[in-house]
């Protein structure tokens, strides 16, 4: 069978996706709030990147605890962002434009604020009783956004289970009335012609018999070896996925502290229930799990990362391409320079776009958005920026806990869309919800559109070569120089089509000889980042591909 048959589901091979965070996309009905509105006059922009379809972070009702990870109604569109015929509206006019939809599942946690939670805690004798976790007596596990991951309800009269914020508690997953809830969630958006699913924390939604207590003296996630790929996950996920296979849908899933291994699990095999894994490991170059602990960016763990899944999962499954998404502090900002914007910038999306596997690229991060640096903790809005503050970092001085907030805080990634260099960055005709980033005069769409170099339009020649290229699509991946702290080197190759795919993460000017087994070979330049080139000699941050015909 040829890299290009199979499944007919397999069209997400060929891909690259466009992940919006509604709420700083764009607004469209003057409110200060992205909404769907804003996203339906924005369509042809999307589409014009080069990019094949769209992921939705959540757009259901939820009282924003977590910003749209704590769902009130699966069923319904957030009124902040329009109504369930506007997202109709939007979903037509994406596929009239050769965009597919996928939407995010979020079924570990619901809000507080949810129904089903409502009736759950009123006791012990009504339907809903069993559809949550609860306990007499908690035990030790920590939450990964708010203390402790067992919170008391004076109404039931028992602790409920909360691995994330404490108004997002955990489904009993083991209860099969709520797998049903599920599949009838999946149905709802696949009726209506939603392509698929990214599902959120999706190996956690099974937990260990007996929820024994976690180990001790690891804050935060002690508790995680029971609940991540717990005893039942593959049993649960079977069951979803043949809701999936009775349409022409994928599935991706976040699979957190996910190991190569435990991801194969997922993608292959009789247990294959996923199409792809967001992984994390290449988001630790410069930290231990962003949120708690920094360090210098190393180039060698990067690339250890990005070669490890590459290896693993070639010839078996398919890899998920990202350096930003709605969790994450901006990508420049983190592994490359502020100072050599433009530059390293446009070397990123080199080092990720032309891997094996389907892109994904975060609103913002084409136009080279970077983190925002507010002065106070009670400017940011994200919970586990707040708890990270005043949990993690206290014996520190308030000047140094800042600057880890503006390491790590998620709102670097939730700052409103920099559409032009208008007041409020063409974002609003009124105050954003949010700060809006000062460099916006500087880095916006309207700017990059008009500049033949900008950031913006490295990403679109990006994702024209890979989309025109076998072997950018499907060809093998090897990597060289992977001790060297300065040069990332790979090479895709297919059939007698070889590409050498070469970026500087330095500000050093300096030299790079292509692999031996290149020497005396012509290659064609067909992407650099700079005007011209010097040979062996490397500008900062300069990135290039080359075409060889073997």
């Amino acid at each position: 069978m040829g890299e290009t048959e199979g499944y007919k589901k397999d069209w997400y091979k060929q891909m690259s996706f466009y992940q919006i965070w509604v709420r700083s996309f764009a607004d469209g009905n003057g409110d200060g709030i992205g909404d769907l509105y804003g996203v339906y006059d924005k369509l042809e922009y999307v589409k014009s990147l080069g990019v094949d379809g769209i992921w939705f972070s959540p757009v259901y009702p939820s009282p924003n605890a977590d910003y749209g990870y704590d769902i009130s109604d699966y069923k319904d569109i957030h009124p902040d962002f329009g109504t369930l015929d506007q997202f109709k509206k939007v979903l037509e006019k994406a596929h009239s434009l050769g965009l597919k939809i996928i939407m995010d599942l979020v079924v570990n946690h619901t809000s507080d604020e949810h129904p089903w939670f409502k009736e759950s805690r009123k006791g012990k004798d009504n339907p809903y009783s069993d559809y949550y976790i609860w306990r007499d007596e908690p035990n030790n596990w920590d939450s990964l956004f708010e203390g402790k991951a067992w919170e008391y309800d004076e109404q039931r009269g028992q602790y409920y289970l909360h691995i994330f914020a404490k108004k997002q508690p955990d489904l009993n997953m083991d209860n099969p009335k709520v797998r049903e809830e599920v599949e009838s969630i999946m149905r709802f958006w696949l009726d209506m012609g939603v392509d698929g699913f990214r599902e959120d924390v999706i190996n956690f939604i099974s937990k260990k018999e007996g929820l024994p207590n976690g180990l001790p003296f690891i804050p935060a996630v002690n508790g995680m070896p029971h609940y991540k790929d717990g005893p039942h996950i593959h049993e649960y996920m079977a069951q979803f996925r043949k809701v999936c296979n009775e349409y022409d849908c994928f599935q991706i899933g976040e699979g957190p502290m996910t190991t190569v291994n435990s991801a194969l699990k997922y993608l292959t095999g009789p247990t294959k229930s996923l199409d792809m894994m967001i992984s994390f490991d290449h988001m630790m170059a410069d930290c231990v799990y962003t949120e708690y602990v920094h360090r210098p960016f190393s180039l060698v763990k990067l690339k250890k990362a990005f070669s490890k899944w590459q290896y693993a999962l070639a010839g078996k499954a398919w890899n998920s391409l990202y350096l930003e998404n709605h969790d994450h502090p901006r990508i420049i900002s983190r592994y490359g320079s502020e100072k050599y914007w433009r530059e390293s910038g446009t070397m990123l999306a080199a080092s990720f776009l032309f891997q094996r596997g389907t892109p994904f690229i975060y609103q913002g991060q084409e136009i080279g958005m970077t983190n925002i640096r507010l002065r106070s903790i009670h400017q940011y809005v994200d919970v586990s920026s707040k708890t990270n503050y005043h949990t993690y970092h206290l014996k520190e001085k308030t000047s140094k806990r800042m600057h880890r907030i503006h390491l790590s805080s998620r709102d670097s990634a939730r700052t409103p869309m920099q559409w032009n260099d208008h007041k409020y960055a063409g974002f609003s005709t009124v105050r954003p919800w949010f700060y809006v980033n000062p460099n916006y005069k500087m880095v916006n769409v309207a700017a990059e559109e008009n500049d033949k170099l900008s950031i913006l339009n490295f990403y679109r020649k990006c994702l024209n070569l890979r989309k025109h290229s076998k072997a950018l699509l499907y060809g093998s991946y090897k990597e060289y120089y992977p001790k060297d702290k300065f040069i990332y080197v790979y090479e895709r190759a297919y059939k007698n089509i070889r590409y050498l795919i070469i970026c500087s993460f330095t500000s050093l000017t300096l030299t790079v000889r292509i692999p031996t087994e290149y020497e005396g070979k012509k290659g064609e330049l067909v992407l650099c980042n700079y005007r011209g080139h010097a040979g062996e000699l490397y500008r900062p941050y300069e990135c290039r591909v080359y075409r060889y015909k073997v």
